[in-house]
């Protein structure tokens, strides 16, 4: 293995020694950003970026580590977690060469945050609380947190994705009363959400179908946060399962030289209801299809 180039400064060693141990390991990765933001000898991209250019890149490393953890793809979360960590050294540089806070400050802020929010391990209050419990105190203590002038809504950050902000916005609601009593009633407006939204695609504007679609939306996410179900988990499965037998379709249609185009969709249709069986069939004798093994 050859050897590193000579360092030229204390900063160079800092970039190029092993980390043995986390603060060094730290201390290297938020060196090496600053060297990349360097002025005179950095990264002419990473120079050019702020935090509405980066932002976007935050949020996707964000999902692809949801993702590996998803596809249980443990080689690829190390690396995940660490783009994901990235990001936020590549925030902390901005805001310390706008002079608002550094890193350290960062990791200082999410310290004593942890440490507040549970006093049942950092503090004298008794840990014999079930986790349900838990959630209802730590919520209380962000509420605590917010201020006694914040709305009820206020602080549920724009940038999720949106169903997931929709069932933060609805538990906040519910927190306070505003909420059904049960499943039924969201099924019924559920119901009546769908006559809304066929009534509009076919008597009113697009922007009107547009408008009743999102509400239809916004009830199919406060249905799943009756049932206890996380509406991206359950869209993602679904996505994967379409994915799945979509492929199988298609591997059905090349033993025939075909592709989807040259079929018809009475076909598809029926090789879907095949792919669906052998799924089926498959998970009732405990095990995957063998075209998905």
């Amino acid at each position: 293995m050859s050897e590193p180039p000579p360092f030229r400064s204390e900063s160079d060693r800092v970039v190029h020694s092993p980390a043995a141990a986390p603060e060094t390991a730290i201390a290297r990765l938020v060196e090496i950003m600053a060297r990349l933001r360097d002025r005179e000898t950095g990264c002419p991209w990473d120079i050019a970026q702020d935090f509405a250019t980066i932002a976007p890149y935050t949020i996707e490393e964000a999902h692809e580590v949801a993702d590996a953890i998803e596809r249980q793809a443990w080689g690829e979360l190390k690396g995940e977690l660490g783009d994901l960590l990235f990001q936020t050294v590549f925030h902390a540089r901005m805001a310390e060469e706008a002079g608002l806070f550094a890193f350290t400050d960062v990791a200082e802020a999410i310290s004593d945050k942890m440490i507040a929010r549970h006093p049942h391990v950092f503090g004298a209050e008794s840990r014999e609380k079930t986790p349900e419990q838990q959630t209802r105190d730590w919520e209380t203590l962000k509420a605590r947190e917010r201020g006694t002038r914040a709305g009820v809504l206020d602080g549920v950050a724009l940038g999720l994705p949106a169903l997931t902000r929709a069932v933060k916005l609805q538990n906040r609601a519910a927190r306070v009363g505003f909420d059904w009593p049960s499943t039924d009633q969201v099924v019924a407006k559920l119901v009546e959400e769908a006559a809304e939204l066929a009534e509009a695609r076919d008597s009113l504007g697009p922007d009107e179908v547009v408008e009743e679609f999102g509400d239809l939306l916004f009830v199919v996410a406060n249905l799943a946060r009756h049932l206890k179900i996380d509406p991206e988990a359950a869209l993602r499965a679904a996505n994967s399962k379409f994915t799945r037998r979509f492929a199988r379709i298609e591997s059905l249609l090349a033993e025939d030289g075909r592709t989807p185009a040259q079929s018809d969709l009475a076909e598809m249709d029926a090789l879907w209801n095949r792919a669906k069986a052998e799924e089926k069939a498959a998970k009732a004798g405990g095990g995957d299809p063998p075209w998905n093994s």
